[in-house]
């Protein structure tokens, strides 16, 4: 019985050294990986990685991977020289296959997503404008709530009026529903579905020009593509995904 207890208590200790080792290993590995995805996405910052499963030492003798999970900053969102932050920007690697000199990796799929707040929708909105959510029913459809004084609106965008035009239009607000969709991978597009009649002849056709714009997303990976967007109480929320995507050094 002596015997037997001296073989556990060796057993427990060498099975927490590995676990440390192991633990020590992943932790290294993480810093090597977000340097990498930094350099070879050509991000501004380095990411936080985590890897996945257990034990790490043996998924690195196997030379794969089963998950990396990668929390991505410096992602920003941009139009009309104004620019903001772009919330909770993750990436989930799966199937991520180490060559055989260690110096990089490739993984098979790679999803992405992230999400605005609609505050800070509005910071990138045109001067004036205030977007927020559009209720259930329209966000069902990807639309978003426009609102913002037509005088602001116009000022905004350098665009007079007409001065027996201009009593008129005081105190008026413009209120629309413009619809979300996605362009090119990393570009959003809003576009005003319908607007009130103004009594200025050729005003619509100038506010449209002025609520009608483009939210670039910079600071994505170059291999993830955006591909899906819904509007939620709390913001935008986009999707993406990649395939084959290599993290060279």
């Amino acid at each position: 019985m002596r015997a037997l207890r001296i073989v556990l208590i060796i057993a427990v200790v060498l099975g927490g050294l590995f676990v440390a080792a192991d633990r020590l290993a992943v932790a290294l590995a993480e810093d090597e990986a977000a340097e990498k995805i930094r350099s070879s996405q050509g991000l501004t910052s380095s990411p936080e990685v985590s890897i996945k499963g257990f034990p790490f030492l043996t998924q690195v003798a196997s030379k794969q991977l089963d998950e990396v999970d990668v929390g991505l900053t410096g992602v920003t969102a941009s139009a009309g020289g104004h620019s903001v932050q772009v919330a909770e920007v993750e990436a989930e690697l799966r199937d991520v296959r180490i060559d055989g000199s260690f110096s990089s990796a490739t993984a098979d799929r790679v999803t992405g997503s992230a999400r605005i707040s609609y505050t800070d929708l509005t910071e990138a909105a045109p001067k004036g404008a205030k977007v927020g959510y559009a209720g259930a029913d329209r966000a069902g459809k990807g639309q978003v709530k426009v609102t913002g004084p037509l005088t602001d609106l116009l000022e905004g965008a350098g665009i007079g009026v007409p001065g027996p035009f201009a009593d008129l239009l005081k105190g008026r607000t413009i209120t629309t529903y413009s619809t979300v969709v996605l362009s090119g991978g990393d570009t959003v597009r809003l576009r005003a579905d319908g607007l009130p009649r103004l009594p200025v002849p050729g005003l619509d056709a100038k506010v449209r020009q002025v609520l009608d714009y483009d939210l670039k997303i910079d600071g994505l990976p170059s291999s993830i593509k955006l591909d899906k967007i819904t509007a939620t109480q709390g913001g935008l929320e986009f999707s993406g995904t990649g395939t084959d995507v290599s993290l060279a050094g």
